[in-house]
C-alpha cells in the first residue's frame, strides 16, 4: 500500500499483525509440541484443527476484501480485522501444538509443514496489502489470497494417522525413483555419440562428450539402472507390508513406522548422487 493511500494509523496495525504472524510461524516451524499426560483423542484434534483452518481462511478473505477497492478501511476497522486475523492464527498454532510426538513424528511433520504453509501464506498476503497501491485488487493480492485458500484446502489431504503419513512418504519416494528411472531411460535413448558411425575403435572421441553417452558411460549406467529398479521394487513391497501390517496402537510400532520413513528418505539424496555422477 503506497504512502499516498495509506496513512501510518492504518498501516501500523497491519505491520504489527505481520510481525506477529511471522513470529508464530517461526515458533511453529522450530518449536516442539506440548506433551500431555492426559488422554489424547486424534479425532477430536482433527475436528479442532479443521475448524481452526477454516477460520484462518475466512479471516484472510475478509482482510483481502477490505483492501480490494476504495474507500480505505478506517483505522478502527483495520484494527478489528487485524485482531480477528491474529486470533485465528493463534488458534491454529495452538491446536497444532496439541498434537504430541507420541502420535508419530511423520504425522506431526506433515501437519507442521501444512500449518507453516498457511501461516506463510497469510504473512505474504499482509505484505502484499502493505506494499500495493490501493487502487484496485492487484494480481499479487489475488494470487496470495488464492495461496492461502490452497494451503488451507491442503489440510483435507493430510494423513489422519502415522501409518497414513508413512505411506505418503513411501509414495513420494516411489515417485522419485520412477522419475529417475524414466529420466535415465530417456537420456540413454536421446543422447548418442554423433561420431560413433565414422570413428574407428582406436580413435579418440570427438565433439562435446557432455552431449552424448560414451560406451564407458553406458557400462556404468547399466548397474545404476539395476539399483534404481531394485529400489523401486523394495519400496513397493515395503508399501504393501505397511498397508497390511502397519500398526499405530503402541509407541513402539509408531517409532518403527517413523524409522521406515526416515530410512526411505535416504533414497532421494542417493539418486541425486547418481544423477550428478552422470
Amino acid at each position: 500500500m503506497s504512502a499516498d493511500n495509506c496513512g501510518e494509523n492504518v498501516s501500523l496495525p497491519l505491520r504489527n499483525l505481520l510481525n506477529s504472524i511471522q513470529c508464530i510461524r517461526d515458533r511453529v516451524r522450530d518449536g516442539e509440541s506440548n506433551e500431555s499426560d492426559g488422554e489424547f483423542h486424534l479425532s477430536n484434534f482433527w475436528d479442532s484443527l479443521n475448524q481452526a483452518v477454516k477460520a484462518v481462511s475466512h479471516e484472510a478473505t475478509k482482510l483481502s476484501l477490505a483492501f480490494s477497492k476504495p474507500p480505505l478501511p478506517s483505522q478502527q476497522d483495520v484494527e478489528k480485522l487485524s485482531e480477528s486475523a491474529l486470533k485465528s492464527v493463534l488458534s491454529l498454532s495452538t491446536v497444532y501444538y496439541w498434537l504430541p510426538k507420541s502420535q508419530g513424528v511423520s504425522l506431526r511433520r506433515q501437519v507442521r509443514d501444512a500449518t507453516v504453509e498457511v501461516l506463510e501464506g497469510v504473512a505474504q498476503l499482509v505484505e502484499v496489502i502493505l506494499s500495493s497501491p490501493l487502487q484496485s485488487l492487484s494480481q499479487d493480492q489475488l494470487t496470495t489470497t488464492g495461496g492461502v485458500w490452497s494451503a488451507c484446502d491442503h489440510f483435507a489431504q493430510l494423513p489422519r494417522d502415522n501409518k497414513a503419513a508413512v505411506l505418503m512418504v513411501l509414495s513420494d519416494q516411489i515417485g522419485v525413483v520412477k522419475d529417475a528411472i524414466e529420466e535415465i531411460e530417456q537420456a540413454l535413448s536421446e543422447a548418442q555419440d554423433p561420431f560413433s558411425d565414422v570413428l574407428d575403435i582406436d580413435q579418440e572421441p570427438r565433439g562435446n562428450q557432455d552431449t552424448y553417452w560414451s560406451e564407458k558411460d553406458r557400462r556404468v549406467i547399466g548397474p545404476c539402472q539395476g539399483l534404481m529398479k531394485a529400489a523401486a521394487a523394495c519400496l513397493r513391497k515395503l508399501t504393501s507390508a505397511v498397508k497390511a501390517n502397519g500398526d499405530v496402537s503402541t509407541s513402539q510400532n509408531l517409532a518403527q513406522l517413523d524409522d521406515l520413513a526416515d530410512i526411505t528418505k535416504e533414497i532421494s539424496p542417493g539418486f541425486d548422487v547418481i544423477d550428478n555422477a552422470d
